[in-house]
């Protein structure tokens, strides 16, 4: 009797072990719901980023609570290429968004997964809030979507983009959910202040330029100041967003995600491939993973987003996507294996601005990579040509320029009409003034940095790496710089057919 007694007890101590398993968190944890917030054209000038004048505590909070990356970038600094990139994991040239969807750009194929798609596959609920900006829209089938523009005239208040997303949690009821929520701040126009926020805003007096941009004036510091309390705007609303999840009571088993989608729209930042366009903030709260407070200087990608989403929700990775699963940098301590580069692109992003550069990256050195040395830079014009038909408010002008130094001024005519090659030590100088590509003493490494980034593109078969694709893709751009194509319904770019077959056949 005594056996059977001892047995019985063991398995009662058995059932509740595993009743009370089920019960812990970590269980009822499985799987995660996943929260992308997005912001418009800001890099990291946040105040966890150690920023002067940024007012952003909601942020500053949330990195306190979660991994913050030092060193996070985006493949292509314009909007629809830069999401294209983080919705499916892939570099521009791989989903074919080389371009803004406003300019008949789009991927390759609708058929290419994505978030939405994947984590569909797997029973999650998902929504957008704010605007998408990727061709096709079909592509990516969301359950739900609210505020579907771009909102650039902050006619709807961050309030709406809380109300929402409170909407979104209701109807999601008891499914995982993926939720990506876009705010329009701070993107042009840097509106000082919308639906009374910031309540105190910043003036010129107040700020002084970034130090990439090279130019400062009293013009451009009233431009700076009101990029930065668009900054504070999005602070808030990405506090009330917080807080509707809060209340949901669900927030502990959030991965919540939060990144730029590149830099801020200033001389060298948005649209280029330097450091000023390509870097932004990437701040992970993931409650009983992430370590909260951590700082982690390893190169990260926002291709690595897609790949994160899914190894969280206990899915496999594809293994065409170029980006990493980023839980292995969420604790303290060495990642195995890491990359070593990170690579950026553009096209200047429609005919008018058409110019493609490409870079690599290493933790201390950068290469840019011009395929047409010499050539105008168109997207340069559009910051410091006044004659520019988009010539950018917050670029520089004639007045502006007359103030800037030999250095600035050396740069903006490499900028204007590249070389064959850049090269810029980051650790001595992070905002690539002083060009190095000639300098004997360098030529290892900028020979080491150019056979690493011809060895990416060809792995991710980057039609760009051909030098008759490069020339007739900018023939055609050039062709259509009275851009008629956006009233044609049925215009279609030539690349969208003669890269995805270029690709295909290698």
């Amino acid at each position: 009797m005594q056996p059977q007694k001892e047995r019985m007890n063991r398995f009662v101590w058995c059932m509740l072990f595993i009743c009370c398993l089920i019960q812990s968190p970590a269980v009822l944890a499985s799987p995660p719901n996943i929260l992308l917030i997005v912001s418009e054209d800001n890099g990291p000038e946040l105040g966890c980023y150690g920023d002067p004048y940024a007012q952003t505590p909601h942020l500053d909070r949330l990195a306190a609570e979660g991994v913050r990356f030092e060193n996070a970038f985006v493949p292509y600094s314009v909007c629809s290429p830069s999401r294209a990139c983080f919705l499916t994991g892939k570099y521009p040239h791989q989903n074919g968004q080389i371009g803004l969807a406003t300019h008949k750009f789009a991927m390759y194929h609708k058929e290419t997964p994505n978030f939405v798609t994947l984590l569909k596959q797997h029973g999650y609920f998902t929504g957008l809030i704010g605007k998408l900006h990727v061709n096709p829209e079909a592509a990516f089938p969301f359950d739900y979507r609210a505020i579907p523009g771009a909102n650039f005239n902050r006619r709807q208040p961050v309030t709406a983009y809380a109300d929402k997303a409170r909407d979104f949690f209701k109807q999601a009821q008891k499914a995982p959910w993926f939720l990506s929520v876009n705010f329009p701040d701070a993107h042009l126009p840097f509106l000082k202040q919308a639906n009374g926020r910031p309540a105190q805003p910043l003036t010129a007096d107040d700020v002084k330029p970034m130090p990439w941009v090279g130019v400062d004036t009293a013009r451009l510091r009233e431009h700076v100041a009101n990029y930065y309390n668009c900054l504070a705007r999005l602070d808030i609303g990405v506090g009330l967003l917080l807080e509707k999840l809060k209340q949901t009571g669900a927030a502990e088993n959030t991965l919540v995600i939060y990144i730029g989608d590149h830099g801020a729209q200033f001389p060298r930042g948005k649209g280029s491939v330097y450091e000023g366009g390509l870097r932004v903030p990437l701040i992970v709260r993931w409650p009983g993973v992430a370590e909260p407070g951590l700082v982690r200087t390893e190169l990260a990608s926002t291709v690595d987003l897609l790949p994160t989403a899914l190894a969280a929700a206990d899915m496999s990775i594809p293994q065409d996507l170029p980006g990493r699963d980023l839980k292995p940098l969420l604790t303290a301590g060495p990642a195995k294996d890491w990359r070593e580069y990170i690579f950026g692109f553009t096209t200047g992003s429609f005919a008018r601005n058409c110019y493609i550069q490409h870079s690599l990256r290493d933790a201390r050195y950068k290469l840019i990579s011009n395929p047409r040395p010499g050539t105008e830079n168109l997207i340069a014009d559009s910051y410091l040509d006044e004659s520019h038909p988009h010539f950018v408010i917050s670029g520089a002008t004639a007045a502006d320029q007359k103030t800037i130094s030999p250095r600035t001024k050396a740069a903006f005519a490499r900028w204007s009409t590249p070389p064959r090659y850049e090269l810029y030590d980051l650790q001595q100088d992070p905002y690539e003034w002083n060009n190095l590509a000639d300098d004997p003493d360098y030529a290892e490494t900028k020979q080491h940095l150019i056979d690493a980034l011809t060895a990416l593109q060809r792995q991710t078969r980057d039609p760009f790496l051909a030098p008759e694709n490069v020339e007739a893709f900018v023939k055609e751009q050039l062709a259509h710089r009275d851009m008629r194509y956006r009233k044609q319904k049925q215009f279609r770019w030539s690349y969208l057919d003669t890269f995805a077959d270029w690709r295909s056949a290698r």
